[in-house]
């Protein structure tokens, strides 16, 4: 794991109010954004696997579809093609830990570096269950900052669940 700094902290404000979106439709509050190389937002997303009745509705890939339609946009606008679908020299800025799905994904669109807040013990691909993201078997390896604002994303998913098994 590499050592993060303030940029991360400031991102993952960015995906904390994702996360705490996800509320207002009754999905897990988890929330992800897509960093451009300048350093702007190119996507955003939080679950909507409730919101849509979709099982692959988790932030991280609403965030990456949403950042590849960007670039694609991008592209038209300065005269391309606009068939550009990776996510090289982004960074995905996540509140949880991505499974095993949402590290696929973020193999497949080529992001070179993943954020994250909380550890998912029980699921996670990027170095507790599984570590997908590293695979040397695969053709893309991803660098990733672990435990960013880790506090914070584990008390929001933990009082979700508390609330749920309260009710």
């Amino acid at each position: 794991m590499a050592p993060a700094d303030q940029q991360h902290v400031q991102w993952m404000g960015l995906a904390l109010a994702e996360a705490r979106r996800a509320l207002a439709t009754g999905d897990v509050p988890i929330g992800a954004v897509v960093i451009g190389p300048d350093g702007g937002v190119l996507g955003s997303g939080r679950n909507e696997r409730e919101a849509h009745g979709d099982p692959t509705a988790h932030a991280e890939v609403v965030a990456i579809r949403q950042a590849a339609a960007r670039l694609r946009e991008l592209s038209v606008l300065d005269g391309g093609s606009g068939g550009g679908w990776r996510l090289a020299d982004c960074t995905l800025v996540v509140t949880l830990e991505p499974c095993a799905m949402c590290a696929g994904a973020i193999v497949l669109a080529r992001i070179p570096r993943v954020v994250f807040g909380a550890w998912d013990e029980k699921a996670g691909a990027a170095g507790s269950v599984f570590d997908v993201l590293r695979e040397r078997r695969l053709n893309h390896w991803v660098e990733v900052y672990a435990g960013i604002e880790e506090a914070e994303c584990a008390g929001l998913l933990r009082d979700f669940f508390a609330g749920h098994r309260d009710g």
